[in-house]
């Protein structure tokens, strides 16, 4: 009887630790985000990250020091680019003037690879909300150079032709 009742305050004291409202911890969590930066595929996850959260940290983090943005002014028919520091202005521009931002990355062709530089040209759908009844969709196709300084490093964007509609 002794040994049942000591039994029965020790499981009445353990349960009693345990809060429905304070879960234990997910160990596992890191290998559920996309923040290893070595995989290419991950690179992708931060970067929709940073537009669903709207959040120039994420952001940053994925551009390099002398990335270059490249696109396609039609209305005047000549090629646009910029670099780090005017694509962070522009992005935390964004960021700042919208309610919502939807990206969705499509197929993806790898044009080029080795350990250290790896070019892919990687389909997308963009939904910008500035406010429900104003909602712009852009498609387009991204061409997308990573770099990262060894075979273990984490990647970076050196470069992005964007090909959309927009």
């Amino acid at each position: 009887m002794l040994l049942f009742i000591l039994v029965s305050a020790g499981s009445t004291i353990s349960l009693s630790c345990l809060n429905p409202f304070a879960p234990k911890l997910n160990t596992e969590l890191e290998s559920e985000t996309c923040s290893d930066l070595t995989n290419v595929e991950n690179l992708f996850c931060s970067f929709r990250n940073a537009y669903s959260f709207r959040d120039t940290t994420i952001y940053g983090a994925l551009i390099a020091s002398d990335f270059t943005f490249i696109y396609t002014d039609y209305d005047r028919a000549v090629d646009v680019s910029w670099g780090r520091e005017d694509e962070m202005k522009v992005t935390y521009g964004l960021f700042q003037n919208v309610q919502s931002l939807t990206l969705i990355w499509n197929a993806e062709i790898p044009l080029s690879a080795s350990d250290t530089l790896e070019t892919i040209q990687r389909g997308y759908n963009l939904t910008v909300a500035f406010n429900p009844s104003d909602v712009i969709r852009v498609d387009g196709y991204a061409d997308l150079t990573f770099v990262r300084p060894t075979a273990t490093g984490s990647w970076k964007i050196a470069r992005w032709r964007d090909r959309s509609n927009f």
